[in-house]
């Protein structure tokens, strides 16, 4: 259609033009200077595929099949690309901001610990922390997004004789053990043929610890991997664990008494909406103020309530079978910093943290978390007031080497999404190389510090000349009752605390196809750990700013040039039609 109306007040109509989508004045002269008397040939497309997109490897075959993918399209000119079908090139499926043809391209045969791994926390959670269902579907939906570590809380079942997965002393209704180990074993590997690991909470007897192994033995038979050796040395590679079935756990101890949630606690069970979850959630917490701002009573959340045991030694009577399962011994993380992250030669291990205690330890010890994790594995879970489910800056984590940065899956908001643009990365495969930077050691036994300022290696330029897809993918009055949308878009960096920023555009005024046609530069000190933020909102006056689309792309694996960015949902699901036309350079 061509016009919209729009009813105000029951009295009378407002009638705008539904604009079309047409190729900026750049993207016009970019044709000019590659074409000839209007037409783009097989020869000179190659030339722009080498010159502008920076696609050191595009051959004549690659230009060719751009072109015959878009033969279909009635705009085609048979000797080659118009202005039109030029446009409608750049600003197609065929042209993302990542490879189209993702593909796991990193070494994977270096230990585990060289590794950032796709993580979740309370796995088996539909919704909040304290009544919501437990179930198999939210671990089958994460491994279906390639999630690589699975977490399950281990409680015996009310009768005593078996074993179920709840989140402890709160009224989350539980689901069987054998139901979530089926679940994993016919969906462990369906996004990524690498490595499943299983973090288990044991809150079992010995009787009902023989019980899990025996389903663990029997349900993964062959793919369990069971080192044999009390402690392992150096972690094996997800090369070499392809496949697998890893189970990693604390050896079987007590657990400290901790307060029960009940009905009766003065409705303490009720969980309200997040006041931080607005139209698309509370922005990431910047490192610099948390680094500056930190408060000792911030800790109170759990200095002592996230290390759930009570020492750090064997029940003697534990069941043998089960304590043979574990590949990756989990430890407590007692007594004074340096000595749990003492560096061991002889055995490598896993410790947690809760977020605020990563917090608290990378002001006084940065660099010894650094150390500990070029060998030793991380883990970094939610601070257990997140009732509803909500998440943190994993960036904290990350700049510090922690290789297991556990999220929430089931819920959204800005921290989720950056967690999902880490993991576009190297295929999709749930496991990202740690850069270089992190696992250096300098001849002075110094290594990365995030909090220090380095020299800018690079600057990332992004323009974004425009936006459309709102039209076909939402109803007219979903963002404006009496108008069409207003939008207006956010780019930025999440990154060390150096390189972090945000920036907008202006708000362009009642139109679904915005044209913004602005540019923002960005030095990156450390590239490698930088994400790409881009969200889009319609400004409203009156009330909250709706939602209109996000991503965020891993920086090290952009593509250079004019690409077409699909934006996606704040649940992480791409919109069918919804996309902005944008250029990177490094310059």
């Amino acid at each position: 259609m061509s016009k919209q109306t729009y009813t105000v007040c029951f009295c009378f109509t407002r009638r705008f033009k539904l604009a079309v989508a047409e190729a900026p004045g750049e993207i016009r002269a970019l044709f000019d200077s590659y074409s000839e008397n209007g037409i783009m040939t097989i020869d000179q497309l190659h030339r722009f595929l080498l010159e502008v997109q920076g696609d050191d490897k595009a051959t004549q075959e690659d230009a060719e099949a751009i072109m015959d993918s878009l033969k279909h399209l009635s705009i085609f000119h048979r000797k080659g690309f118009n202005l039109e079908a030029f446009f409608r090139y750049l600003f197609g499926d065929d042209n993302p901001p990542l490879s189209p043809s993702p593909k796991v391209h990193q070494d994977m045969t270096a230990t585990l610990s060289h590794y950032f791994i796709y993580t979740g926390h309370n796995s088996y959670l539909t919704g909040n922390q304290l009544n919501s269902d437990c179930s198999d579907i939210p671990i089958i939906k994460a491994l279906q997004r390639g999630v690589r570590v699975i977490e399950l809380d281990m409680w015996p079942n009310p009768t005593k004789d078996g074993v179920d997965i709840l989140h402890g002393r709160t009224l989350t209704t539980p689901v069987e053990l054998i139901k979530c180990l089926r679940s994993i074993r016919e969906y462990a590997f369906v996004a990524s043929e690498y490595p499943v690991v299983i973090t288990l909470e044991d809150h079992l007897t010995p009787e009902l610890q023989a019980k899990v192994a025996e389903m663990v033995t029997q349900t993964f038979g062959d793919i369990l991997f069971c080192p044999g050796s009390k402690h392992l040395v150096e972690f094996p590679s997800p090369e070499s664990l392809k496949r697998r079935i890893i189970i990693s756990t604390k050896p079987p101890k007590e657990y400290l008494e901790s307060k029960s949630i009940t009905e009766n606690d003065n409705g303490s069970n009720k969980v309200k909406d997040s006041s931080e979850e607005g139209a698309w959630g509370k922005e990431v917490p910047d490192m610099k103020d948390r680094f500056e701002s930190f408060d000792k009573n911030d800790m109170e959340d759990g200095e002592h309530q996230d290390e759930k045991y009570l020492d750090d030694q064997l029940q003697p009577n534990a069941a043998p079978e089960y304590k043979h399962l574990i590949a990756i011994h989990a430890e407590k993380t007692k007594g004074a910093i340096k000595e749990w992250l003492r560096v061991d030669p002889n055995k490598v291990r896993r410790i947690s943290l809760s977020e605020q205690r990563l917090e608290k330890t990378v002001i006084t010890n940065g660099t010894d978390i650094v150390r500990f994790t070029q060998r030793n594995i991380l883990r970094v879970y939610p601070k257990s007031t997140r009732f509803d489910s909500s998440n943190y800056n994993p960036l904290i984590g990350w700049t510090h080497g922690a290789q297991m940065v556990a999220f929430n899956m089931q819920g959204y908001g800005r921290s989720l999404w950056l967690m999902q643009g880490m993991f576009k990365g190297n295929g999709g495969c749930g496991y990202v190389k740690k850069p270089d930077i992190l696992m250096k050691v300098g001849p002075h036994n110094e290594v990365f510090d995030p909090k220090r300022n380095l020299p800018v290696k690079k600057t990332l330029k992004v323009k974004i000349y425009m936006g459309e897809g709102w039209y076909l993918d939402f109803h007219r009055t979903h963002f404006d009752l009496y108008s069409p949308p207003d939008f207006y878009a956010r780019v930025g960096i999440a990154g060390v605390p150096a390189d972090s920023v945000m920036k907008k555009t202006r708000a362009i005024e009642d139109n679904w196809i915005p044209a913004w046609d602005e540019e923002f530069e960005f030095p990156l000190t450390v590239p490698e750990l930088a994400l790409l933020r881009i969200e889009v909102h319609e400004y409203d006056m009156s009330e909250q700013d709706d939602f209109g689309g996000q991503t965020c792309l891993p920086v090290s694996e952009l593509r250079m040039g004019i690409r077409s960015v699909p934006l996606y949902s704040q649940k992480g699901e791409k919109y069918k039609s919804v996309k902005l036309l944008m250029r990177f350079e490094f310059v």
